[in-house]
This record gives structure tokens, C-alpha cells and sequence, in this order.
């Protein structure tokens, strides 16, 4: 590759809501460190969501593009994906930028990685993809693509490094965004029950009435019980109003809220995803819901090789989070569960693996790491090195 400066525009590629939170701290980080390195006016374009927009990003896609899951789900929309690629590799080509952050999203971000380095643009591939779990050859594809691969969870650099890669671990940029000392402070309100619905069409469709039907259950076993619902970023107000009930009160709250809400639940009814982590790390005992269309999961069932779905199991190496998938995620069994985490011996034991939790994920300060690690490798580049 032709050797030049280190250039001030970054294209960072974010596919989903979890991943605009995170590259929205990466964005500041980056900023910060390029200011102290005297690459002050760094300009951050590519693919990202509200997040990262009100950090500075001058978003050239919006996430809301590939509000998609599962093969199925995909193989459905490749027409309209096909064409978004087109569009993203002519605008890459001309902005040209110094390097290109992907974060997670392998299905489309892989996609982006050839793209880049067809442009002869150094990528970097910030929180791994899930190697680990199953299409276990990937790890070829990223030794061979990209410039450094940034983990943030503590059994992936050991794990890549078995197959060849050498890794980065930065630690987990959740604990940078929570206020966990501050939601420390704050003690569960008895009875209240937080319902997080996720942020993908297919998994609101498939799983909200499911959990607000489980409420209901719920409900008329424990009248004394509240609920909630938090809208994720990017999910219309609308679309999750329009399901609650009559009959007895939903709160609706907003993203902003998430935390606290949490914090402030003696139990949570979730999606899986990154948000299971999000509750683990505020401390509250969730209960996890997965489903896939029927193709979709018989195929991962041949081909993930992980014993739990969720961060936090995966971590502890325990379910500590109960895990419901398929016919299981019912509004029946949601229930059940939710209320067996309700009973006080059950939510002091969780609660203790939670503490647990967080002394394995780690201190504080991935962005910063991830930022200086892809600045030095710049500079590198630049001079030579």
C-alpha cells in the first residue's frame, strides 16, 4: 500500500443499535486522542445511528438499513443489501478516508473489510466478532484483512491467538457507559418488572407480545407488580405503544432512561443481546428470550458450538440468566421464570454471580485503548514503521 499521512477522516461502520453506542465512544476517544496527538479537526463518516450522530459523526448510512436477523431474514433483503453496497463502496471511494473501523456485524461488515481493502484502506475490526461461537474459519478471513482485531471480552484474545490471530483486549466499553457508581447507589424497587423488547424488527415482532402477554400472567399472580417498557434507540415510540394493554398500566419510557430503569427493576424480561450484558453489569437478575425463524435456528443448531446464548453466561460459564429459545420463549414460561427470579433467595444468588461479572469484564476504558492502539498503528504506517 502507497505509504502517505495519517489523513483526518475515519470511516466507522456500525450495523446495529449496540454497535452506534459503542462507536459513538470509540468517536470520542479517537477525537481526543487525535487532538493530543495534533490531529486536531478529525472528521468521522460512514455507517451509524443517533448515537453516534450527536457524538459528531456525519453520518453517510443510517443503521436503520439493516434492521435484520438471521439467514432467512437476510437472504430475503439481499436485493435492497446489494444495493446499499453499491452506494457505500462509491462513497468510500471518494472520501477515501485513513482507515475503517468496523464494529461487530460480521454478516455485513465483512462485506465492508473487502470493500476497504480493495481501496487499499487499513481496516480495523473493533469488538470481535463471535469467532468463538461458530463459523470458526472467519478468524482466516481476519488475519488476512484486517490490520488488528480489538476484543473486548476476556476468553477472545487466548482464543485467537489458538488459531493464529494476534489480538488486542481493551476491556468492555459497556463499563465506560454505564454510570455504574452511580446506579450502585440505587436500590431495586420491589415488584418492578423491566420489559426490553430489543432493537431489530424481527425480534419485537416475534417476542414483545409474548413478554407483555407474560406481564399479564404475571400480573394476576402478583397484582402488586409494575411494569415498564423501554424503547431502544432507533424503534419508533408508535410501533411499541400500539401493543400495550388496556387493562392494567405499561409504562412506556425512553431510551435516555435505560440505566436507571434497570437499576431500578428487581427483574428484567429481555431480548438476547447485548443488552443482557447492559443488565448484568447494572446488577439486575434477567430473564433472556431468543427466536429465529425455524430455518434460521435449525441450521445455527447445527453449526454454533456455545453452551449458552447470552454475555453474561458466557462469561460466567454458568446460566446464571435463564434462557428461553423458540417454542420456550412463550408467554407462559417468560412468566414463570420472571416470577421464580422474583423470589428474594433466588435474586440474592444472581446477584452475587453479577458481582462476579464485573471483575472479570474488566476496569474502565476500552475506547481510549481501542482509539490509541488504531492511531499508533496509523502513525506507523505513515512513517514507515
Amino acid at each position: 500500500m502507497e505509504k502517505r499521512g495519517i489523513g483526518k477522516t475515519i470511516w466507522i461502520s456500525a450495523g446495529e443499535a449496540s454497535g452506534d453506542m459503542h462507536g459513538a465512544l470509540l468517536l470520542a476517544a479517537l477525537r481526543e486522542r487525535g487532538v493530543a496527538s495534533g490531529l486536531g479537526g478529525m472528521r468521522f463518516t460512514g455507517m451509524g445511528g443517533p448515537a453516534m450522530e450527536a457524538a459528531g459523526f456525519d453520518k453517510a448510512f443510517d443503521i436503520g438499513e439493516l434492521s435484520l436477523m438471521g439467514l432467512t431474514e437476510v437472504l430475503a433483503h439481499l436485493p435492497r443489501i446489494l444495493g446499499l453496497m453499491r452506494r457505500m463502496y462509491r462513497r468510500m471511494r471518494v472520501e477515501r478516508p485513513a482507515a475503517v473501523v468496523c464494529i461487530d456485524s460480521p454478516d455485513f461488515n465483512f462485506f465492508v473489510v473487502r470493500m476497504a481493502r480493495r481501496l487499499g484502506i487499513p481496516v480495523f475490526y473493533y469488538i470481535c466478532p463471535q469467532v468463538w461461537a461458530w463459523r470458526t474459519g472467519r478468524v482466516n478471513f481476519l488475519r488476512e484483512k484486517v490490520e488488528r482485531v480489538l476484543c473486548i471480552l476476556p476468553f477472545e484474545k487466548p482464543f485467537l491467538a489458538r488459531h493464529g490471530l494476534e489480538a488486542d483486549y481493551v476491556g468492555h466499553p459497556l463499563t465506560d457507559q454505564i454510570p455504574l457508581a452511580e446506579l450502585d447507589a440505587m436500590s431495586p424497587e420491589p415488584g418492578r418488572v423491566l420489559i426490553l423488547p430489543g432493537s431489530r424488527r424481527k425480534e419485537i415482532g416475534s417476542l414483545y407480545d409474548e413478554f407483555i402477554a407474560a406481564a399479564r400472567l404475571m400480573r394476576e399472580a402478583r397484582p402488586e407488580l409494575t411494569f415498564a417498557v423501554v424503547r431502544a434507540p432507533g424503534v419508533a415510540r408508535e410501533t411499541l405503544a400500539a401493543h400495550l394493554p388496556d387493562d392494567f398500566p405499561v409504562e412506556l419510557l425512553e431510551p435516555e432512561a435505560r440505566y436507571r430503569e434497570m437499576r431500578r427493576a428487581e427483574a428484567i424480561i429481555a431480548a438476547s443481546g447485548t443488552v443482557t450484558l447492559e443488565t448484568a453489569l447494572v446488577g439486575t437478575p434477567t430473564v433472556v428470550a431468543y427466536r429465529l425463524s425455524p430455518m434460521t435456528f435449525a441450521v445455527g443448531r447445527m453449526i454454533v458450538d456455545v453452551p449458552f446464548i447470552s454475555l453474561p453466561n458466557l462469561i460466567l460459564g454458568e446460566e446464571v440468566f435463564p434462557e428461553l429459545l423458540q417454542e420456550d420463549a412463550c408467554a407462559r414460561v417468560v412468566a414463570e421464570r420472571t416470577l421464580a427470579m422474583l423470589e428474594p433467595e433466588r435474586g440474592r444468588a444472581v446477584r452475587g454471580s453479577l458481582a462476579r461479572l464485573r471483575e472479570l469484564v474488566g476496569e474502565p476504558g476500552a475506547p481510549e485503548r481501542a482509539a490509541s492502539i488504531i492511531l499508533e498503528r496509523l502513525r506507523g504506517a505513515a512513517s514507515g514503521a
